[in-house]
């Protein structure tokens, strides 16, 4: 009997995290990972601020939940198993007007209810002893979330796919998805001279998933709707008022987590991101600019009744986007001792936010099936902490459906 193959799009993360979960589990099963990149992690993996979520903000009982409280035992053991950076730097979510403290005691509630280690609620006089330089009326304090790097734990994955027999094939932009006369799933190339027969296909796009997704037939919604997320890095002389990561309350009507102060992995401290409407999928620089894209967002309903409802939030975002100042003045609130001098900014990264056509920033992880096609449609943070989770979570699925249902 011929081996299985079984075809993964996307070499991010989530993508190679979800490789190396089938071949580690189905030996003998030929995984063969596309990317249209020529590295891996080239977009969200290897943009992020590299934070291990602890699952203070997700809906219990919902998949990101469920999956981050998963993904952090997971990551955490392989990081220690294969000497990947892992640092339990801890986390301060501060409140710092009248008007966040309820919205903090609820997302204590909610911590408590996902079971997130050691947290706990602290009032003012406490803040400082966590952070000596951070300023607020309380705050919960989340001892093990923790940073890491998350472009080495995907080259890590990637190696174990090989090692396992699988293959990463970089600079294979896919074209066309079809069924084959066998029921087999035929991936094309988009210049059509490449061609990969499968048994069963997952999608891991990220930036590129919708479209992806619609080549095998699914359904046009959730719109993925790129947002930009721009970081300033402090100046060495500053960063070490900064120990660990120091969160504002989030708003709960977005899925953003606010402005922040985050110690990366290399000693160095980022403040960001911020949330503007990237006028490209991949677009990471202000002046990137795609009118294809542009003109897609804009016959989208669902762009327009999001616009109704938040333009000025989104109006406040792109002000601190053009100004170092206006950027610094909510995080200020935070860490007084940082100001706009104090920065100089630094890289973007770019979310993929799938959107609803009533406007709705969709909140939860979304993944579709399509017979033997798996698309994963809503993947943005936590993604990258609850990665070996969901890769179980696909493989439960994908191993478990025959490739003709």
């Amino acid at each position: 009997m011929p081996e299985e193959t079984i075809g993964v799009v996307g070499a991010g993360i989530v993508g190679l995290a979800t490789a190396r979960e089938i071949a580690a589990r189905r030996p003998g099963t030929r995984v063969v990972v596309l990317d249209k990149e020529r590295r891996i992690a080239a977009h969200q993996t290897g943009h992020n601020s590299g934070v291990v979520h602890a699952g203070i903000y997700y809906r219990p009982g919902s998949l990101k939940a469920t999956l981050c409280a998963r993904g952090v035992s997971l990551l955490r053991e392989y990081c220690q198993d294969r000497g990947l950076p892992y640092d339990e730097c801890g986390k301060l979510v501060v409140a710092v007007t009248p008007e966040e403290v309820p919205r903090l005691e609820a997302l204590y509630a909610n911590a408590l209810e996902n079971r997130v280690p050691g947290v706990r609620r602290i009032p003012a006089a406490a803040i400082r002893e966590v952070e000596p330089h951070a300023a607020g009326l309380a705050a919960i304090h989340s001892p093990r979330t923790a940073i890491t790097d998350y472009t080495a734990v995907a080259r890590s994955f990637a190696q174990d796919v090989e090692d396992a027999g699988g293959e990463v094939r970089l600079g294979f932009p896919v074209g066309r998805i079809r069924e084959g006369a066998d029921g087999s799933v035929e991936v094309i190339s988009r210049d059509g001279k490449s061609l990969v027969h499968v048994d069963r296909l997952v999608i891991c796009a990220g930036l590129q998933s919708d479209r992806v997704a619609r080549l095998a037939g699914d359904p046009a919604d959730p719109r993925i709707v790129p947002f930009r997320g721009e970081y300033m890095t402090i100046r060495p002389e500053k960063a070490g008022l900064v120990r660990g990561l120091v969160y504002p309350v989030p708003d709960p009507r977005y899925p953003f987590l606010g402005v922040h102060f985050t110690r990366r992995v290399d000693g160095s401290v980022e403040v960001g991101p911020n949330a503007v409407l990237a006028f490209a999928r991949e677009g990471y620089r202000l002046t990137d600019v795609d009118p294809r894209e542009l003109a897609r967002v804009a016959a989208f309903p669902g762009t327009w009744r999001l616009a109704r409802k938040h333009w000025r939030t989104g109006a406040r975002e792109m002000r601190g986007s053009l100004s170092v100042r206006a950027y610094m003045k909510a995080a200020e609130a935070y860490v007084p001792g940082i100001g706009p001098g104090d920065v100089v900014r630094a890289g973007a990264g770019v979310r993929a936010q799938a959107l609803g056509r009533d406007g709705a920033l969709v909140d939860d992880f979304v993944v579709h099936h399509l017979g033997p096609v798996t698309a994963v449609r809503n993947a943005p943070s936590p993604a990258a902490t609850s990665s070996m989770a969901i890769a179980e979570h696909i493989a439960d699925a994908v191993l478990d459906r025959a490739p003709s249902a």
